[in-house]
């Protein structure tokens, strides 16, 4: 049961890390969280959802082109509810976010219902059975597609000329205006690359869980913000083991106590890390002189 529950819990949280990257990549430019990006995966569970089923395209370009639409709502997003609060006092775009998750649920229930859609895999899922563990086809695609994802956010981050702009403007976004970085183009592509990803992660929970409904980001993204957190706000690296750590946590927890407390296991443990170490598992103090 042990090694099972290891599987589903890296599955699971495989899913919460791509999720979280867009939460600490806003953050870790802006200072602020994005509370509208749990719905923004809910829009790219669907967006998905239209392309496999009514556009009958396969599992990859469906997942490739949800991202892309995904990118440019997130970008979208940023410029009309993010940019023109962007010099104001914290609570602004904090009321803007939850203000554009309340649109986009409405939207969704508009647009779609507000009944549970199942997601039709448009491969043949196996099962494999490797010593008792039962591993589905499903699981592999999950962790393969996420682990390349996440890889290849790591690259662009620290191999490209954008990634070297992004976390010179993360470090100081002032300083990095003045040093001739278009922080505006920045900030864009940060929330289009934390959308696409927020997309391509809620067509795996869509497929994984076989369920796609408009209140699905709520969860979801209260998940994803807590593996943010667990890991070190602001810091990517932290995301990703934050988002390993909780799924991993929840599932063994889930199976040897209760399927009840899965929740509670999981901001039981977020508590327990930030009592240890406030900065999360891989955050650290920035000390700010005045």
């Amino acid at each position: 049961m042990f090694f099972q529950q290891l599987v589903n819990g890296l599955t699971a949280g495989s899913m919460y890390a791509l999720i979280a990257l867009g939460y600490t990549m806003v953050y870790g430019i802006l200072k602020i969280i994005n509370f509208a990006h749990g719905d923004i995966f809910m829009i790219g569970s669907f967006t998905g959802l239209i392309l496999v089923k009514q556009f009958h395209m396969s599992f990859i370009p469906a997942m490739l082109l949800s991202m892309l639409i995904v990118a440019i709502l997130g970008i979208i997003v940023e410029r009309i509810a993010y940019r023109p609060l962007r010099h104001s006092t914290r609570l602004g775009p904090l009321l803007s976010a939850l203000g554009v998750s309340i649109f986009l649920v409405n939207f969704a229930q508009l647009a779609w219902g507000t009944q549970t859609r199942s997601f039709p895999p448009s491969f043949t899922i196996k099962t494999f059975n490797f010593g008792g563990v039962i591993l589905s086809s499903i699981q592999i695609y999950a962790m393969v597609v996420a682990i390349l994802l996440m890889l290849g956010l790591h690259l662009f981050v620290h191999k490209t000329k954008m990634g070297v702009a992004m976390r010179a403007t993360s470090h100081n976004v002032n300083t990095a205006s003045l040093m001739g970085i278009k922080v505006d183009n920045v900030i864009s592509v940060t929330f289009g690359i934390g959308s696409a990803l927020a997309a391509a992660a809620g067509i795996l929970v869509g497929l994984y869980y076989d369920a796609v409904y408009p209140v699905m980001g709520y969860t979801a993204g209260l998940k994803a913000f807590t593996a943010a957190v667990l890991g070190g706000i602001g810091s990517i690296p932290g995301a990703m083991l934050g988002g390993l750590l909780l799924g991993v946590c929840e599932n063994l927890g889930a199976a040897y106590l209760s399927m009840g407390y899965r929740d509670a296991i999981a901001f039981g443990l977020l508590i327990i890390i930030l009592l240890i170490k406030p900065t999360g598992l891989l955050g650290k103090n920035i000390q700010q002189k005045v």
